[in-house]
């Protein structure tokens, strides 16, 4: 049985103590240390005894452990990713990986020249029910992919702009704040993406940011697929809404936010409902097909991420989001952002 993990996290702030809460609760790692440089985040680590520091630098001078979690304003996540490389110690990253694409390019060959293990805290490629659908895409079921439609619609209160002003101005609008998740999810399920067109709209909220978007993307594999993101829409339409593994969210099992066709069959995200044909040489839209839902087991995808970081630190697996694909999930929301703004189709490179 392998001996428990030193874990430190730095920032104790909303998404910090989440991963507080994670790693208490994991009979495979303990917390080792909090860094966090505020009278609030002093009172809140001794509260749990454990050791408290000011700052990342400070922990990591007195060393003994194994791993850290960045729970750090963006700002702050290429600077302190690279005193973790410094140090030797693993570093699981939270999303965006860096504060600017240039910044993020820099991290990524510094990265990619040591052999520190490090991992992008892009939950959502843990959960349970993406490794489904992947596994239903591999297995062939949908023949070759087609097309690829998504929604992330849901209604952000009054009093979450009111907490934080700056999401009502520029860098503020759900292209940055939201897409970069679903962005991160269509890569896993349909390839790299190649290009995208986007249309956005502030005329329900009229703030200075979209409220509203309309985005088109093509797939390096030739697949096409429309999203509607928007964050003033009465709908269900949403990763958080229909996947039911955060409990905060109301949630609506008979929804779904992604649906993924190919020339054989299709499937509904997160219902997991397969609408296949049997029999190539039928295909018809006169011809039933067959319908099936796939089983599936709920899990929190933080928990399964922490478990992740645990074996990458231990040199079991390869991180399942690379310092790479975090910056390509930057890039491609990025260039949604500037598609948005001069209505052009925006190409995207490899990295």
């Amino acid at each position: 049985m392998n001996k428990p993990l030193r874990i430190a996290v730095i920032g104790a702030g909303l998404i910090g103590k989440v991963h507080i809460a994670q790693i208490e609760a994991n009979q495979h790692c303990i917390l080792a240390a909090v860094a966090d440089p505020t009278e609030a985040g002093k009172a809140y680590v001794e509260a749990r005894r454990v050791p408290w520091f000011a700052t990342l630098d400070e922990l990591l001078m007195v060393g003994n452990v194994d791993g850290v979690i960045l729970a750090t304003p963006n700002n702050l996540h290429s600077e302190q990713t690279q005193q973790c490389i410094a140090a030797g110690v693993p570093a699981l990253i939270e999303k965006p990986v860096a504060h600017s694409l240039e910044e993020g390019q820099r991290l990524l060959t510094i990265a990619e020249s040591s052999n520190v293990p490090l991992m992008v805290g892009h939950h959502r490629a843990h959960s349970p029910i993406m490794s489904k659908a992947r596994e239903a895409i591999d297995s062939g079921a949908l023949g070759d992919l087609v097309a690829v439609t998504g929604s992330a619609m849901f209604y952000k209160p009054a009093d979450y702009f009111e907490a934080g002003p700056w999401r009502t101005q520029l860098g503020g609008g759900p292209i940055l704040i939201n897409m970069v998740h679903e962005i991160g999810n269509l890569r896993y399920l349909c390839g790299e993406i190649a290009a995208v067109q986007a249309i956005a709209s502030n005329r329900r909220r009229g703030y200075a940011v979209e409220d509203t978007v309309g985005i088109l993307m093509s797939f390096e594999s030739g697949v096409v697929g429309t999203f509607i993101l928007s964050d003033t829409a009465a709908s269900a339409r949403s990763w958080e809404q229909t996947a039911q593994e955060n409990k905060r969210y109301s949630t609506y099992p008979d929804e779904d936010c992604y649906h993924i066709a190919g020339t054989m069959g299709s499937l509904s995200v997160p219902t997991m409902r397969i609408k296949r044909f049997n029999n190539e040489a039928e295909r018809s839209w006169y011809e039933p097909m067959e319908c099936e839902e796939i089983p599936l087991e709920r899990e929190d995808p933080l928990s399964v991420q922490l478990q992740h970081f645990c074996q990458v630190i231990r040199g079991e697996v390869d991180p399942l989001v690379s310092v790479r694909d975090g910056l390509q999930n930057l890039r491609v929301t990025e260039a949604i952002l500037e598609a948005a703004k001069s209505e052009k189709l925006v190409r995207l490179d490899h990295l």
